[in-house]
């Protein structure tokens, strides 16, 4: 029985909710030595977990050795004193306790787990390395975490506690859905999933992760929609006598490159541009061009999707069908001004989400 539900990922900054300097600071400690912590414990985890998926190839010296890893209680080849899920989680108890949360400790573990076993095979046969994580990973917890979320007028935010650490949201000036998902949180309406804190530049993000419904249309199956995605025209989809062409090549390629020439001579300006205090002010405009080359992207690629999507519903077609990509990505392979410019990867991620929120089954030729 397939899930009605599905995942959805919403980027929210924070402020630490205290009065004075000094105590946002300290908090703000509290949460580098988290992720500090975060990372450490990462590392050991799918280390833990490799030894014990590779422990066969230990025994090569003694034949005839029968082991499984169990928890030695419940089988009695188990060579394990504990669950295997358990084993890691103890083992990053035991080396961070007092210094992280628990529930922080449990939820990295969960996580990691899971990505290892679904990944197991790959590591086994060599075909893939282990996970090396970064020291500015984002901080993972249970949704479960979040304490009295509430909407304050006065500070015109919605705060909540998250281990006895107070933050208020900054939603700026937001024209998406996430004022009125956080709502629906404090009205326990919406459930969290396992989220994230971010930290970035001195800044604290919350990579909220809601559990919605999947949307319901009409949509019947036996409806194909076939869709190519080229670098002339990004999308073009038919379904019968119906026919839409998404986006130009002059509108999507043509700008983008106008924003890279853009770049390309703001970076050699920025030989000569005043220095100020360090390389800061120097490339502070081709900060801004990467930037502003990203958003373009972003956006573009979001409203093709979106029209895509609409599309199919309106025609009722229950499956897209994604026609000859195997071959036109062979052929970007091989020329790197399409494979830089395309954005194949990104648009195809896009259409897939809002596909599964519409209902929609993705093939992919």
């Amino acid at each position: 029985m397939k899930k009605n539900t599905i995942t959805l990922t919403r980027k929210i900054q924070l402020l630490i909710d205290l009065p004075t300097p000094e105590e946002r600071k300290e908090a703000l400690g509290k949460l580098y030595q988290w992720q500090n912590r975060c990372f450490r414990a990462a590392n050991m985890i799918v280390s833990h977990q490799y030894v014990q998926e590779m422990i066969k190839e230990f025994f090569y010296l003694s034949e005839g050795v029968k082991y499984k890893l169990a928890d030695e209680k419940k089988d009695e080849l188990g060579i394990l004193q504990r669950s295997r899920i358990n084993t890691t989680y103890r083992v990053v108890c035991d080396r961070f306790r007092g210094e992280v949360p628990l529930d922080i400790l449990s939820s990295l573990n969960r996580t990691l787990v899971s990505s290892f076993n679904k990944n197991r095979t790959q590591y086994w046969s060599g075909e893939r390395s282990l996970k090396n994580f970064r020291r500015d990973m984002a901080i993972p917890f249970g949704g479960e975490c979040i304490y009295k979320i509430y909407h304050a007028p006065e500070k015109k935010a919605f705060c909540f506690n998250l281990f006895q650490v107070p933050f208020k949201t900054y939603l700026g000036k937001d024209f998406s859905d996430k004022r009125r998902l956080l709502e629906e949180l404090s009205r326990k309406d919406r459930k969290l999933r396992t989220s994230h804190i971010k930290l970035k530049d001195g800044k604290i993000f919350w990579l909220a992760v809601f559990e919605i419904e999947k949307e319901e249309h009409p949509l019947k199956p036996e409806v194909i929609a076939e869709a190519s995605l080229s670098l002339e025209y990004p999308i073009v989809v038919k379904t019968g006598k119906s026919r839409l062409t998404i986006g130009t090549k002059e509108e999507f390629l043509y700008r983008r490159l106008a924003i890279q020439a853009a770049l390309k001579r703001a970076q050699i300006g920025a030989t000569y541009s005043k220095s100020g205090k360090g390389t800061k002010r120097k490339v502070k405009a081709v900060d801004r061009l990467r930037k502003a080359e990203g958003n373009y992207v972003h956006h573009h690629i979001h409203l093709y999707s979106k029209r895509l999507i609409d599309f199919c519903i309106k025609q009722q077609a229950g499956t897209l069908l994604l026609v000859n990509q195997e071959d036109k990505i062979e052929i970007a392979k091989e020329e790197p001004f399409v494979l830089r410019n395309w954005s194949y990867y990104e648009l195809m991620t896009k259409i897939k989400y809002k596909a599964d929120i519409a209902g929609i089954e993705v093939i992919i030729d």
